[in-house]
């Protein structure tokens, strides 16, 4: 599937914090970086499944709140330890109020 899902409202996230979605049983990171873009990842650390939509949005990173992790939002990419193996980032879109995220094949 490669269309567009719309997974939350535009207000239902303020800046600078993220939610989780859940999509087809699929956990979503969901961030609004401070500018008011959006980005979504893959909910679960690789290191040890924590929840990153729970974790602290700091400079296009998200922050596991388990053992302190930072993911690339925009790429998804381990950026410091104890994780080294990223996570899957995924296009977002914003359409009227609604943002949707794509889910690729």
């Amino acid at each position: 599937m490669s269309d567009f899902i719309t997974v939350a409202a535009v207000d239902d996230i303020e800046p600078g914090y993220a939610i989780v979605v859940e999509v087809d049983g699929r956990g979503i990171a969901l961030a609004r970086l401070a500018d008011g873009s959006f980005r979504a990842i893959d909910d679960l650390c690789t290191h040890d499944g924590g929840p990153l939509g729970e974790g602290e949005v700091i400079d296009g990173r998200i922050e596991c709140p388990r053992h302190g992790a930072h993911f690339d939002l925009t790429t998804g990419r381990a950026v410091t330890l104890p994780a080294v193996v990223g996570v899957k980032a995924y296009e977002v879109r914003v359409e009227g109020d609604s943002v949707q995220v794509r889910f690729g094949d």
